[in-house]
């Protein structure tokens, strides 16, 4: 039997990107039930994946020795699958290897000298690879831009919706306001880009804006706050940090529209969310968000505040008076993006290099 190693540590972090990834692929080749290959996980605490899904799965625990060449893991995998293009866990033998780029915003966010360790370390995942697969046209496009790829098989494969069921029970939650409001979750940073949120609301004093996300640097103290103080909007704005899953379901069903200027995304998993809910989703108009939230979701071309809150005010009103047809459409969109479906895809890519 053919043998593919899943370099999965970072499910250990399931409030980010990369760790749900992690989790929701796994997820969804266990519920594709394979019988003609073997999956080996690797995760520091394997035992949780155990209690879950049994012998499916062959298990190895994650050393971070292992990031090292000298004590890179030797076994002969027959495919090796790097889970995110910023991952420092090779194989030691070179060995049949799939590479999934979420994106290249490293370019931009720490260094466009090609020279510079983090490229270079992108550039030999790029030069091992059998095949690479993006979770966006977007995420294709921008690595071809900057990088050159070798020629070998590449695919699109778009990661599924989280949200499978829709929650009804929501005892638990102690809402921040009763006022209508819009939302937004996401980490609360400068390449999320909120504080535009905050601008825009001082044209809208009918609602509130609820932020939701972890905040990992200055940004809230230097950036979000500031504005918050200079717009005159606090008792509009409630900053909650990272929130339950049932909190995140709660401000989805509730919220008037889900509001997300996010400047660098490879994906966005907000918008589809959002859109498993019916609500309508106003997103900025770049990198993969276009792609994500489809011809019917609204677009912001800029961040001048009063401009983006008449597309709000039009598009909240478009939506309001053809809601059933709106509310149809985006969870018919939501559902297009699946996880069982997209591991299926995967699997695929792994076959291709047996």
């Amino acid at each position: 039997m053919k043998h593919v190693f899943l370099e999965s540590h970072n499910i250990k972090n399931q409030f980010n990107g990369f760790g749900q990834f992690n989790y929701h692929l796994i997820n969804g080749l266990y519920n594709a039930q394979i019988e003609d290959f073997k999956i080996t996980l690797n995760a520091k605490n394997t035992t949780p994946l155990k209690d879950k899904y049994g012998n499916y799965f062959n298990y190895k625990t994650y050393k971070s020795l292992s990031r090292k060449p000298l004590f890179r893991i030797k076994k002969k995998y027959d495919v090796w699958h790097s889970l995110n293009q910023n991952i420092k866990v090779e194989p030691f033998f070179n060995i049949p290897y799939v590479l999934t780029i979420h994106d290249v915003n490293f370019v931009d966010e720490v260094s466009n000298d090609m020279d510079h360790k983090v490229n270079l370390r992108f550039k030999e995942k790029l030069k091992r690879s059998n095949a690479i697969t993006y979770i966006s046209e977007f995420a294709k496009q921008s690595t071809h831009k900057y990088f050159d790829v070798p020629n070998v098989p590449e695919y699109v494969i778009y990661n599924g919706n989280p949200i499978s069921k829709l929650q009804t029970d929501f005892k638990a939650v102690t809402p921040v306001t009763q006022r209508p409001f819009l939302f937004f979750i996401g980490g609360l940073t400068a390449r999320k880009n909120p504080h535009t949120l905050v601008q825009m609301l001082e044209h809208l004093p009918d609602f509130d804006l609820v932020l939701a996300g972890s905040k990992k640097d200055d940004y809230t103290t230097n950036v979000l706050e500031t504005a918050i103080a200079k717009t005159n909007t606090k008792s509009q704005i409630h900053i909650l940090g990272k929130i339950s899953s049932t909190e995140k379901h709660y401000y989805y069903k509730h919220c008037e529209a889900l509001v997300f200027p996010s400047l660098l995304e490879g994906f966005g998993l907000p918008p589809i969310e959002a859109m498993s809910y019916g609500k309508p989703v106003f997103l900025s108009n770049l990198t993969s968000l276009p792609e994500i939230g489809g011809k019917h979701a609204y677009y912001w071309d800029n961040f001048d505040p009063k401009y983006m809150a008449n597309v709000l005010i039009e598009g909240l009103h478009k939506y309001e008076t053809n809601k059933a047809f709106y509310i149809n459409t985006y969870q018919e969109r939501a559902k297009s993006f699946n996880w069982d479906t997209a591991a299926l895809q995967y699997a695929d890519v792994y076959r291709s290099l047996f």
